[in-house]
């Protein structure tokens, strides 16, 4: 990768000058300075509304992180659930996505053209969640005959079912209820007895809500059978197969946000409002949220030793053997094509 100069001194009327180290030529005769290259222009589409774990993106928006690497990020966009940002990113409208990667693993698997670059969860942050006075949960027989709520699509339903599967239960066994996001609302007004949702999405907030830490009876699914990734950055194979440089610039990038918001979170969360204020009432559950990464996905003994969103193939069949055993994903796929993780290693992240 070149890096434009930013100041080219000329010594005299028809003189070039070479820069070294930057291989760039670039004054023409009479001293006049040759246009400097064009950042690449892209996009980058999430799964839902803004959450902590989206932080990466801004914060590196406006640490200038992806202008350092040549690149403007010219929209950051807002979801309506990891399926929809799987087709999105597959048809070429967006460059770059965040979303769910077992669901990312089951739309290749209906030939959706997605690949996983960063593993940003090394482990599901989905559980069950009920409120603690009314249906103490503490093993997932407790949800038995009670008023479930869940979207019949999207990443908290392969949850879902991949859940039930894990611990020889199924859909009949709770009474459920086929409501729209935000469903958790939904938990709060005492219409259903429980969700599935995210311990780094949903809990911060309906803890706010519902009375604090320890309001809510939490079953997270890593703890019960639910052995897969989480969310994580991802790509089109077109885009890596046309612009592998710009795949690895933005990883790049990416990644040392990645740090940033590890290092400050608190930072992190002011510049998220900054960029989104009408956030700023929740930047409170915004901080929690990072929090919760930090505390219980973001590393593993993968990212101790290969740095943060790192990926490997045993994970992967991990993930992909968990939804097909568990009824979540009808066919295989090769896993060796659902990520490509040589991009986190050029990029030589943090290793914690």
């Amino acid at each position: 990768m070149t890096i434009p100069s930013r100041r080219r001194f000329v010594t005299g009327a028809g003189t070039a000058l070479a820069v070294a180290g930057l291989g760039l030529a670039g004054l023409v005769a009479g001293g006049g300075l040759a246009p400097a290259a064009a950042a690449d222009q892209v996009s980058v589409q999430l799964d839902y509304v803004v959450r902590g774990n989206h932080a990466m993106f801004f914060v590196g928006r406006k640490k200038g992180l992806f202008a350092k690497h040549g690149i403007e990020v010219t929209a950051i966009r807002r979801g309506t659930g990891s399926a929809n940002t799987m087709r999105m990113i597959g048809n070429g409208n967006a460059e770059f996505g965040f979303g769910d990667l077992p669901t990312l693993a089951i739309a290749r698997s209906q030939n959706v053209p997605v690949v996983a670059l960063a593993a940003v969860n090394q482990k599901s942050p989905m559980a069950m969640i009920s409120i603690a006075a009314k249906h103490k949960l503490t093993r997932p027989q407790d949800l038995k005959g009670l008023n479930f709520a869940v979207q019949p699509s999207g990443s908290t339903y392969i949850f879902t079912r991949a859940f039930f599967a894990a611990n020889g239960m199924s859909e009949e066994d709770v009474k459920r209820a086929t409501v729209s996001p935000p469903y958790e609302n939904y938990l709060l007004l005492g219409r259903v007895d429980a969700v599935p949702g995210y311990v780094d999405a949903e809990v911060p907030e309906l803890e706010a809500k519902a009375g604090g830490p320890g309001s809510l009876s939490i079953l997270l699914g890593s703890d019960w059978g639910y052995k897969a990734y989480g969310s994580g950055l991802l790509t089109s194979e077109k885009m890596i197969a046309e612009k592998p440089d710009l795949v690895q610039r933005f990883v790049t990038a990416y990644l040392e946000a990645f740090r940033s918001v590890i290092e400050n979170p608190a930072e992190a969360v002011d510049i998220v409002v900054e960029a989104n204020p009408e956030y700023a009432p929740k930047r409170d559950v915004l901080l929690k949220q990072i929090e919760a990464d930090l505390a219980s996905s973001f590393f593993s003994d993968d990212t101790r030793a290969n740095g943060i969103g790192a990926m490997r193939t045993e994970t992967w069949e991990e993930t992909a053997k968990t939804l097909l055993t568990q009824g979540a994903m009808k066919q295989p796929i090769d896993v060796s094509a659902a990520f490509a993780g040589q991009f986190v290693k050029a990029a030589n992240p943090l290793r914690r």
